[in-house]
């Protein structure tokens, strides 16, 4: 990239950065909650953008000051001095000018939120609820690494194991960013345990993604929703089937319905729920983004299509591969407990590329 170019950019966001740095401190945005809280996530998302420019433009004074030198100097100590540091500052530039590419591609707003995901077995029978009980553990294992807090919300079991379906919320910095990756058709092939004749089979469970809306994101009318309340099911003592401390919330105007049951509490119950149920509201149109991002996105790599299978664990093999990006690996048990740090770098890198693309940088 030019230096002209690249600077004439970065400039561009020093402007921006300072213009929302004196808005945040006006009584009249103060007093707008909603748009001091989007002012203020800005003004952090721009600011290591900012420290990029100063070092920036730091180096090229320097090296437009060591090229004087060697123009002018006489000394040759002084001259080898500033071929030295010319050199030094020559080479570190491409890999400051690559950081900022990355820098000012502009972020999907949502990356910084928290996550709601939902597991669903698919095609397969018992053997898809089981599998749907593996990846919970793959994700639960990952969010303690990554020292994220794993909630769940609501839960079907399966009849032989493993989950029909199971709502968790993950939160933490940056959840949905990375979980986002995740999202789509996963499919097993191996021999499932009700098998006698020790075939590999088919299956597959469904994951969908969703970053968790705050209350600044939509507006709920309480008198739009209808609230139930009714015995929790499943492990819990005492409680369980005795006390009516799970929730069911349905928005009449969309139909969404939602459910959360805890051990006994009735109000964490309420909160899960209206939680749960905002970012279902708030995906209707955040779905449009997805799908107006994906027409023009090859790679598909964190958008469109939740139905489309993703990735494949093959047992007997012992690989995983992800078909969105034509990566096979043969860690298997290693991905299945947890290590999936490895996949999404290699998927962020891939979309990173084709963003790179289309912003022309």
């Amino acid at each position: 990239m030019a230096n002209n170019m690249i600077l004439e950019k970065l400039l561009g966001v020093k402007e921006r950065f300072e213009e929302v740095g004196r808005l945040i401190t006006e009584p009249d945005i103060i007093a707008d909650m909603k748009k001091y809280v989007r002012l203020n996530k800005e003004y952090k998302e721009l600011e290591p953008i900012v420290e990029a420019y100063k070092n920036y433009k730091n180096v090229i004074s320097n090296i437009d000051s060591a090229r004087e030198i060697l123009s002018s100097e006489k000394d040759p100590e002084m001259r080898e001095m500033a071929k030295a540091e010319l050199d030094e500052l020559t080479d570190k530039l491409p890999a400051m000018e690559e950081e900022i590419k990355m820098l000012l591609l502009p972020t999907d707003p949502e990356d910084e939120k928290n996550a709601i995901v939902e597991i669903r077995a698919g095609t397969g029978g018992d053997e898809a609820s089981i599998f749907a009980g593996d990846l919970f553990r793959m994700y639960s294992k990952y969010c303690d690494d990554k020292k994220w807090k794993v909630e769940v919300n609501t839960v079907t079991e399966g009849t032989v194991g493993g989950y029909k379906e199971i709502v968790f919320t993950i939160s933490g910095a940056g959840v949905y960013g990375i979980m986002k990756y995740e999202s789509g058709v996963h499919r097993v092939q191996r021999v499932p345990q009700t098998e006698t004749q020790g075939r590999v089979h088919t299956s597959a469970a469904t994951v969908a993604v969703l970053p968790e809306a705050d209350e600044f994101d939509v507006e709920v009318k309480q008198e739009d929703i209808r609230k139930d309340t009714y015995c929790s099911s499943g492990p819990g003592g005492q409680s369980v089937n005795t006390t009516y401390s799970a929730i069911r919330l349905t928005h009449i105007p969309s139909g969404i319905v939602v459910t959360c049951q805890d051990e006994k509490s009735q109000l964490k119950n309420l909160d899960r729920a209206m939680k749960e149920l905002r970012t279902r509201l708030y995906n209707l149109e955040y779905q449009k983004y997805l799908d107006e991002i994906s027409s023009k996105r090859k790679t598909m790599v964190s958008t469109g299509d939740r139905s489309a299978k993703i990735r494949t664990y093959n047992y007997p093999q012992g690989r995983v591969t992800d078909h969105r990006i034509n990566l096979t690996m043969y860690n298997l048990e290693s991905v299945i407990n947890g290590n999936i740090q490895e996949l999404i770098d290699k998927l962020q890198m891939a979309e990173n590329a084709e963003r790179l693309k289309e912003s022309n940088l």
